[in-house]
């Protein structure tokens, strides 16, 4: 039985052509644009972490918060940042954001101290914060609720999955000419969309309503995570019974634990977590977090292995992953069409297979793979599925969810996709972390392998357990029966 979607239309409605304005596709290309340089942005610097560690001299377990710094910050408050865009104008909150990350950027390409370079990380998370559910918002509010905006909202989350697929190979080609590219890159794009969003986006009032904000519980929430991401990455150094370990995380479970407090006491809580139990919004979420954590820790120890176990240069992993990329990027235009036809929840399972084939097959990899036998598969698959279960899984976090509450379940996807995929980074890099025999310098092709196949093998387990979290049955009849009549 095909679930309830937001994309489900007569026949009639799915046969009308979806006519937009001149002005209405210039403000979705500006607010899309964005959204392809947030993703851009977190898989681009990752193809760059070896040439990074090499000159800052940081190992595994630095690296990796380079790209959790930016993923912690995102997610931790984007639900605060959607509130904050309803109360002190969408287009201003909008604007300010993206001119904080331009200049992030250009501080991240200039300084040479680890700790400022993730510093710059951690601010450029929290503007992508204010700018993709604003930008989000923006097209709520500007496209017909209906086809209209759901096309929107397909191309809109597709550009995000396309920047994030392509970034490994713009990544590639700017860390030929220096990792710092892949930082300054980003500042002529958002300088350029600044400008372009102030002619494009129309202007609007700030909310009178008394919405709320749940300052303490974004604090609470970023530091929760930031205690167990820091915590999970440090323990094979500490040892994992060690006192500082055990204390890290009780606290961090403590200040997790306040932020659940505050969300069932608050008046305007980020979180209800009574949405949970409604729809496929429990399930979707999950998906997410297996989608996207497995596949930010399979790029970040596949650019360890190409270039480090079997001597690529960037430029070469680049042009080896560019199957992925032209696959999510080329099926773009037509994942609302897809998802119309087949429903989402097919898509998120076809995808969600596709996956997790792709790392099982690439566990066969050696020191000296075929590249069309042994890694392009892998390559195709995963372009096949994140294609068909990104924008999936977002139309299907919102399916079935009341028209008052779909900006909550719209913020919570997005929430657990980088606050997850963070954490199953931080798993990851600690079993990497603790297989460490050695320098990269010092050891073997093979031993660098060994010590990457354990992070391979949970990446395949993440993707598999979504599978399976996807596919679970359903129970959304008192979900539904709880819905207002149409």
């Amino acid at each position: 039985m095909t679930s309830p979607s937001t994309l489900t239309r007569s026949a009639e409605q799915l046969h009308t052509a979806v006519r937009w304005t001149r002005a209405q596709w210039l403000l979705l290309m500006v607010v899309c644009t964005v959204l392809a340089l947030d993703g851009l942005d977190v898989s681009m610097v990752g193809v760059a972490l070896p040439s990074i560690g090499h000159e800052l001299h940081l190992g595994t377990d630095s690296l990796q918060w380079i790209v959790s710094a930016y993923v912690l910050g995102y997610g931790s408050l984007l639900l605060l940042g959607g509130r904050l865009a309803d109360l002190l104008g969408r287009r201003r909150i909008f604007l300010i954001a993206l001119t904080v990350f331009a200049a992030a950027s250009l501080l991240g390409g200039l300084v040479n101290d680890p700790t400022l370079l993730i510093a710059t990380r951690f601010i450029k998370g929290l503007a992508a914060a204010f700018t993709a559910p604003t930008g989000f918002s923006i097209i709520t509010t500007n496209f017909a609720e209906g086809r209209e905006r759901n096309k929107a909202l397909s191309i809109f989350t597709t550009f995000g999955a396309s920047g994030f697929s392509l970034g490994l190979v713009v990544g590639g080609l700017m860390t030929s000419l220096s990792w710092r590219w892949t930082f300054l890159v980003s500042v002529p794009i958002a300088v350029a969309v600044v400008l372009l969003g102030m002619l494009f986006i129309p202007r609007d009032k700030p909310s009178t309503e008394e919405s709320g904000h749940d300052v303490w519980g974004a604090v609470t929430l970023a530091l929760g995570m930031l205690g167990l991401v820091y915590t999970l990455v440090s323990a094979p150094q500490k040892g994992w019974g060690s006192v500082a370990t055990i204390a890290g995380f009780a606290i961090s479970a403590a200040v997790l634990a306040t932020f659940a407090v505050i969300e069932n006491r608050v008046k305007h809580p980020l979180i209800r977590f009574g949405i949970l139990r409604e729809g496929w919004v429990a399930r979707a979420n999950l998906s997410a977090i297996g989608l996207f954590g497995s596949y930010l820790s399979f790029q970040f120890i596949l650019t360890m292995y190409l270039q480090s176990v079997l001597g690529w240069s960037p430029l070469g992993m680049a042009l080896a992953l560019l199957p992925t990329g032209l696959l999510v990027a080329t099926s773009a235009p037509f994942a609302d069409r897809f998802i119309e036809k087949f429903g989402a929840p097919k898509l998120i399972l076809t995808g969600l297979t596709s996956l997790g084939l792709g790392y099982v097959l690439f566990l066969r990899v050696g020191t000296s793979p075929n590249y069309v036998l042994d890694i392009l598969p892998s390559v195709i698959l995963l372009g096949i599925g994140f294609a068909l279960a990104f924008p999936s899984i977002n139309v299907q976090a919102t399916a079935g969810i009341r028209d008052s509450e779909q900006g909550l379940a719209a913020g919570l996807i997005q929430t657990s996709t980088q606050v997850g995929a963070a954490l199953v980074l931080a798993v990851a890099t600690a079993i990497v972390s603790g297989h460490d025999a050695g320098t990269s310098s010092t050891l073997s092709a093979a031993a660098m392998l060994d010590q990457y196949r354990p992070g391979l093998v949970l990446s395949a387990a993440v993707a598999i357990a979504a599978l399976l979290v996807a596919a679970s049955p359903a129970r959304r009849r008192r979900a539904l029966a709880e819905q207002p009549a149409a």
